[in-house]
């Protein structure tokens, strides 16, 4: 079969003709007690895979297949994982397996799909039984796949702010994350105002194309303080910002594996009385359990929800890799493999 891989790690230089993946040939894996071979249809492309090439939150072997947004159909069961029938449907998150209890994100058994295991850069690979999550039928295989983990992880930052109707929720950045809250808050906070802040004009048009209620640059007041902000950047300067946009006790979550060092001196004006006094404070988001999986896959099918994608032939796995690296992103990018629909 054919797979991408890591092999060696570095900075990605967005205008390169070549790289940073290379394409190998290998054998079929063949699943081990309770696990299953999927054959890829589709798997998004993430931010976190330009974290895993660039060393922040590095492989602990190389190669390793990449990807961890993955829609496939069962191609074969390994012994005792008698789940799922040959040729369903399933998607596979950045959790790959962990302890299975209720902060499994947090447990140090916890292992990444395409960084502790080979992921779906791939026309086949291997998933535990456990932590597959069937794909509802309202859902195509590449519209499902960027919710496998910017929307799932987008959930659990909703869950995290503690937002109830009727409140303001801030979007800092607007991205394959941000865009996939928004008519997630639409849909279960009616009442609530959605503002949105992000650097490129791009990016805020796009935005209030969704249906955002006010879309600002990094450094603007909303016309309203916040409840709550979900920052998905990998930058420091929008969560200098952000506090400064939230309501006294609010709440700043922050989404994202790293931040930029050459970012770093933003933080030199943080200010108590202005970003953190009047009990404002900050929470991360750290991975997601395989019941946020099947919480937000759930929600999403009963939406009909069509995350705004890019295509690329899995051939084109470098080009959409350098391109995310350029950023400028509207909405997803999402590799199509084989039968793709």
């Amino acid at each position: 079969m054919k797979a991408w891989v890591i092999d060696r790690l570095g900075p990605i230089d967005p205008d390169a003709s070549e790289g940073p993946l290379a394409l190998v040939e290998r054998p079929l894996p063949e699943p081990g007690p309770g696990e299953l071979r999927l054959k890829v249809a589709a798997c998004g492309v993430c931010h976190t895979e330009l974290d895993e090439i660039e060393g922040r939150t590095a492989p602990p072997r190389l190669p390793v297949v990449p990807g961890h947004e993955v829609v496939g159909r069962v191609d074969k069961a390994g012994p005792g994982a008698g789940r799922y029938a040959p040729g369903t449907r399933l998607g596979v998150g950045w959790i790959h397996r962990s302890c299975g209890g209720a902060h499994e994100n947090l447990d140090p058994a916890f292992e990444a799909t395409g960084r502790d295991a080979d992921g779906g850069y791939a026309e086949y690979m291997l998933v535990p039984e456990a932590y597959a999550v069937p794909i509802p039928d309202t859902l195509d295989d590449v519209e499902a796949a960027p919710l496998l983990c910017a929307g799932a992880v987008g959930w659990r930052a909703l869950k995290l702010t503690g937002l109830e109707d009727g409140q303001v929720l801030g979007l800092t950045g607007f991205g394959g994350s941000a865009h996939l809250v928004l008519p997630v808050v639409r849909h279960r906070f009616p009442k609530a105002k959605v503002m949105v802040f992000a650097r490129d004009a791009e990016a805020r048009a796009f935005a209030l194309e969704q249906g955002a209620d006010w879309a600002g640059a990094t450094e603007q007041r909303p016309p309203e303080p916040c409840h709550a902000i979900i920052d998905t950047t990998p930058a420091w300067t929008p969560v200098v910002e952000a506090l400064a946009s939230l309501r006294p006790g609010g709440r700043l979550v922050i989404n994202a594996i790293r931040k930029e060092e050459a970012d770093k001196a933003a933080l030199l004006r943080l200010s108590y009385a202005e970003h953190l006094w009047l009990e404002r404070e900050i929470k991360t988001v750290a991975n997601v359990t395989h019941a946020d999986l099947t919480e937000f896959l759930a929600l999403a099918g009963a939406l009909k929800l069509a995350p705004t994608v890019e295509r690329y032939p899995l051939a084109r796995a470098n080009e959409a890799l350098r391109a995310l690296r350029r950023g400028r992103i509207k909405g997803a990018k999402v590799l199509t493999v084989g039968d793709a629909r």
